[in-house]
């Protein structure tokens, strides 16, 4: 599967990417305001008290400028209130809890980190997949997270908003694709020897396809219940996407109560090599 190459986090595919872009150039614009006449500034006193310059007046007496007070502390305050007003306005709107206005539902989608890749169920269609998460272009997905093992950190950069998965805990996440592609997925998290390599495929298709897909998938590859999970939920590196053809509904619940056991964790007992 094809991943989009384009740089991620300058490249929005969405709205909540595209809105963290906006803050992103709105707080560097603001920051400006400031860096531009600091280094203008810095040049121009430079070049006024060379040594050459007989009209520049030597002052080593001088302590105290009203103008020059006002000056230096007043800019410097209306870019604080600036920066933080564009950054507490526009995180407030993008609360990752939030949902996405929409005149459609959206697809739950359970999220689930491993040593060292992820589980996606989806409770609506009694499906699961492995390092691959299919969605519907255009259509708002609502994330709930937890983790079987250690904390990691689910990101998707052209989607925006990286939120963590913890053990025995749950938090939610709200995103949308505005097209169709395959966007690239990740831990951004260090979380033992496959942290590097635990990655996944976020790939928004239209609608139809969704729903063939979802088809397919009910037709093919093993169930996923408590025996398979704990199978799963042994630590592996680089495991090819896959699909299973019914989930437990009530598996994602296990999981965060700790019905099922966490997974070992990144540890001596529990290396990568053994792993494999």
């Amino acid at each position: 599967m094809n991943l989009d190459s384009r740089p991620g986090l300058l490249d929005p595919q969405g709205p909540v990417s595209a809105n963290e872009l906006a803050i992103f150039v709105d707080a560097s614009v603001v920051m400006l305001a400031i860096v531009i006449p600091t280094i203008l500034a810095t040049i121009a006193f430079a070049w006024w008290f060379r040594a050459s310059n007989e009209r520049a007046r030597y002052r080593p007496d001088f302590t105290y400028s009203g103008r020059i007070e006002l000056v230096v502390w007043s800019i410097p305050v209306m870019v604080i209130l600036l920066l933080g007003g564009v950054s507490w306005i526009g995180s407030h709107r993008l609360d990752p809890a939030t949902p996405l206005a929409s005149s459609l539902e959206p697809v739950e989608i359970e999220v689930v980190s491993l040593d060292w890749k992820w589980l996606f169920l989806y409770p609506q269609q009694r499906i699961a997949s492995v390092n691959l998460v299919v969605v519907p272009a255009g259509t708002p997905i609502h994330f709930t997270l937890t983790s079987a093992s250690v904390l990691s950190a689910f990101f998707v950069p052209q989607l925006g908003s990286m939120i963590y998965t913890m053990n025995g805990m749950t938090t939610q996440l709200n995103l949308m694709a505005d097209r169709p592609g395959n966007f690239r997925g990740l831990s951004s998290h260090f979380n033992g020897d496959g942290f590097a390599r635990m990655r996944f495929t976020l790939a928004a298709v239209e609608p139809a396809q969704f729903a063939a897909w979802v088809s397919r998938a009910r037709d093919d590859g093993p169930v996923l219940n408590a025996a398979s999970y704990r199978a799963l939920s042994r630590q592996s590196l680089d495991v090819t996407p896959f699909t299973f053809r019914a989930a437990d509904p009530g598996l994602f619940s296990d999981i965060v109560t700790q019905t099922l056991p966490p997974g070992p964790g990144p540890g001596p007992s529990g290396s990568a090599d053994a792993a494999r």
